[in-house]
């Protein structure tokens, strides 16, 4: 007798879960009903079918594991006339009813959402920032007013399928060594819906809708960014049956800004000033988001220094009080060119009170170059 263990394609350490999961795999793979007439399927269902009986219950998978096949010949446990819960094993394809067996029926003439529509909307940078109505047009499916959505031409009516009587569904009765087995499948007369349309809409064809142009108006948050995306229930295609609409979403792209520069809801930017203003201070216009402040730079200031302006960023989406994020800008010194001959004689004379040594266009020697000497061996 084969292993039971390898029958399952378990190892003998798997769990009970395990043990249960490998079975429903391998008992839908060999189950007669779905290979009919093939007698070694039948078997191996058989076979792996007294395996779970074993290896499910811990007492006789225990006497299994100690005495393996002698703790079920000679009258013990015996390979016949077992008890299985086929309930909860094909829970997820066979109900029970009547004896036997019988593959779920989905409700085709159930009420059905419509899908859903992703598109997406392009957004300058200010108008991420600070929101805006827009209007946009989408291609959607929507239920034809020539015949309210029935699919049949005015004046008529649908009937009921004659051959499934209704449900959208036609039962097939097999019987196995195992019981009497109901398959289903869909009618192919009514296809599924269980109705007839003897006349059908000239509108609509009979489908019950038709693609429309619509435009809607859409308000975008303050705040939005790259990726986000906004839902709009109940503008995504009409449903089926009686169904509600899907959704519509919206997924946002932003422009990148010239100057400012986005991460989160804080901003950043580099404002460039003069040597003078870095060198003694000044009192300057810098600019927001939403126009200029004035910001007191101190003496001193070098390239690369960032300061940073509190809640002077972009509106936190979600937030009631309006909270906002940062902004940030890194100050970058302007080194000035085409120096008239009195600014170079005043820069001249300033290096000369500093202590610095100018001679033709070269500085003295700094300690990143005496560094560099030290290590050439000069």
């Amino acid at each position: 007798m084969k292993d039971l263990y390898e029958l399952l394609e378990v190892e003998r350490s798997a769990s009970q879960a395990e043990i249960k999961k490998s079975y429903r795999k391998l008992a839908k793979k060999y189950h007669p009903d779905l290979n009919p007439g093939d007698e070694q399927a039948h078997e191996t269902f058989k076979e792996i079918n007294f395996a779970y009986e074993v290896l499910s219950d811990e007492e006789k998978k225990s006497n299994y594991d100690r005495y393996g096949e002698a703790a079920f010949t000679n009258g013990g446990m015996g390979s016949g006339g077992f008890s299985m819960d086929f309930g909860d094993i094909f829970g997820d394809i066979f109900d029970i009813f009547g004896g036997g067996f019988s593959q779920k029926a989905r409700n085709n003439n159930a009420p059905k959402k419509g899908s859903d529509i992703q598109m997406r909307i392009n957004l300058t940078f200010e108008e991420a920032v600070f929101g805006i109505e827009k209007e946009i047009s989408i291609r959607k499916m929507d239920t034809c007013k020539e015949c309210n959505g029935t699919g049949a031409e005015k004046g008529t009516s649908k009937t009921v399928c004659d051959k499934c009587q209704g449900t959208g569904q036609i039962r097939y009765t097999q019987n196995s060594a195992f019981g009497t087995f109901v398959r289903t499948a869909t009618c192919d007369k009514c296809h599924g819906t269980g109705e007839i349309i003897e006349h059908k809409c000239h509108e609509c064809k009979g489908s019950g809708q038709v693609k429309v142009n619509k435009n809607i108006k859409v308000k975008i948050p303050a705040g939005v960014d790259n990726d986000s995306v906004i839902n709009l229930r109940g503008e995504g295609n009409a449903g089926t049956k009686g169904g509600p609409y899907g959704d519509l979403y919206l997924i946002i792209t932003v422009k990148e800004h010239e100057f400012f520069h986005r991460v989160g809801y804080d901003i950043y930017y580099n404002l460039p000033i003069s040597f003078t203003q870095a060198t003694l201070g000044a009192t300057i216009n810098i600019p927001l988001l939403d126009g200029t402040e004035e910001f007191t730079i101190p003496e001193g200031t070098q390239t690369g220094t960032r300061f940073r302006l509190k809640d002077k960023g972009v509106t936190i989406l979600n937030r009631k009080n309006g909270e906002k994020g940062d902004l940030y800008f890194d100050v970058q010194i302007i080194t000035p060119k085409n120096l008239t001959d009195k600014q170079r004689e005043l820069l001249l004379e300033f290096s000369k009170e500093s202590a610095e040594e100018y001679i033709e266009g070269k500085e003295k020697r700094n300690i990143f170059e005496k560094i560099k000497d030290k290590f050439d061996g000069k």
